[in-house]
């Protein structure tokens, strides 16, 4: 089964670019990093020629020894055993942060023959880079690979209903008998999360619990990458604060707290392990704003933030939340106090929007689930996890603020109330098409 990814766009305007630099592709393991840039190059390119750093050491060598792109590129070409020709080769270093002398030599790859296509991806590189790796400032481009968003899951398991909901450009209900399937298809991505492997599982065989396996497999191997990655001090608080993140979660207040990864442990202990787990890119770590002001980022509260999962389906395997719970109604969206629908939320924000979300409180008065910041303006955002959306909070900061559009994600069906916009849950991957509708309608 191939699931189209949209990155492919940006991919081709990469390729296309008069002002093309190599392409660094970050992203967790396991998100299909490997297999977009092998398709990629299979499918708008002559040729790809693929080099791992990790399975083949013997690599590093070459780039240890000489700086020269020309012969690095004889190097490569005997390597690879056929000619690597500039526009026409998709040149692929997989897992470069292995090698640090390959990582650097994107620099002159850059600067002296840039007629090459080169992408390079590394499932740790940004714990590699946080540790001072050599690093060719200025001279490459960056995208990030997500896990797979729940339209382009949707698209793979259902292609009739994503169109209905990609064509979308009103705000009039949804007719239950597309409503209805679109939720039970939104419960089966709640079971696989994004992970390619989890869902081509699912979608396959219908095994729930052969997918279970799947996403444990996963799970112990970022857990391996622990040990591997890092120094063995820092080993177990990794893993103290990993296993904590459903119990933070699961709280009222979902405000991450040292207490909640181990008794009488403080932040000076464990801070380092966190910040590995945002550079690895497993945790997003979403700061406190005391003030809906532009930029967002100058009014953090830097003592104050929540961490959520790179992916839901990761979270709800390492919560324990058995796939059962999709046949009971609505209690996958609702189990652990909605932990799992606001992470879903995040997921398909930080997808979508430049700036990464942050949240709002008013002392004990009241919390706002999001801000986000969009071209120049702040929007307030509310996530319910099932039908009912009462929400003092989100009045409140009405009443503050004065937002232009407030937005509220729940169960309940597409619906616009003045400047309030109710978007169903499933619909989150579609918030920028609608936000931009309405205020072309305005």
């Amino acid at each position: 089964m191939v699931i189209d990814r949209e990155i492919l766009i940006n991919l081709i305007s990469w390729k296309n670019s008069e002002k093309r630099k190599p392409l660094i592709l970050q992203g967790a393991r396991q998100v299909g990093k490997t297999w977009i840039m092998k398709d990629f190059g299979t499918r708008f390119f002559e040729d790809i020629a693929y080099f791992n750093f990790d399975e083949q050491v013997e690599l590093k060598k070459y780039f240890e020894q000489t700086k020269d792109v020309e012969r690095l590129l004889q190097h490569l070409t005997f390597a690879t055993g056929k000619p690597i020709v500039p526009q026409k080769t998709l040149l692929i270093f997989d897992e470069i942060q292995e090698c640090n002398a390959a990582l650097n030599s994107l620099k002159y790859f850059n600067e002296n023959a840039p007629e090459y296509a080169i992408i390079c991806a590394g499932s740790l590189l940004g714990v590699a880079l946080s540790r001072g790796a050599s690093f060719p400032v200025g001279k490459v481009n960056f995208l990030t690979l997500h896990p797979i968003s729940f339209k382009e899951f949707l698209k793979a398991a259902d292609s009739r209903l994503y169109e209905y909901l990609n064509s979308k450009n009103d705000f009039d209900e949804i007719p239950d008998f597309l409503f209805n399937p679109i939720v039970e298809r939104f419960k089966m991505y709640f079971i696989t999360g994004g992970m390619p492997e989890a869902i081509v599982e699912y979608l396959d065989t219908k095994d729930s619990a052969k997918t279970q396996l799947v996403l444990q497999n996963i799970i112990n191997s970022y857990q391996l990458d622990f040990s591997k990655y890092t120094d063995n001090q820092l080993v177990p608080k990794i893993v103290y604060v990993w296993n904590s993140i459903p119990s933070q979660l699961a709280k009222e207040n979902k405000k991450f707290i040292y207490q909640v990864v181990k008794p009488g442990a403080r932040a000076r202990e464990y801070e380092d392990a966190l910040l590995w787990l945002n550079n690895a890119g497993l945790t997003y770590r979403i700061n406190c704003n005391t003030k809906p002001a532009l930029p967002l980022s100058a009014y953090d509260d830097l003592s104050a933030y929540k961490i959520f999962l790179c992916d839901v389906g990761l979270l709800r395997r390492l919560s324990g939340l058995d796939p059962i719970a999709v046949v009971e109604g609505n209690r996958l969206f609702t189990e652990f106090k909605g932990a799992l629908t606001e992470n879903y939320i995040l997921q398909s924000l930080i997808l979508q929007f430049e700036h990464t979300p942050r949240y709002w409180t008013s002392g004990n008065k009241a919390e706002v689930d999001f801000l986000i910041q969009y071209k120049n303006d702040i929007f307030p955002i509310e996530v319910k996890s099932n039908e009912n959306v009462k929400s003092r909070s989100l009045t409140l900061y009405n009443e503050l603020y004065q937002p232009k559009l407030r937005i509220r994600f729940s169960l309940r069906n597409l619906k616009l109330d003045g400047n309030l916009m109710n978007i169903p849950l499933f619909m989150a991957d579609f918030s920028t098409k609608l936000i931009e509708n309405y205020f072309e309608n305005q």
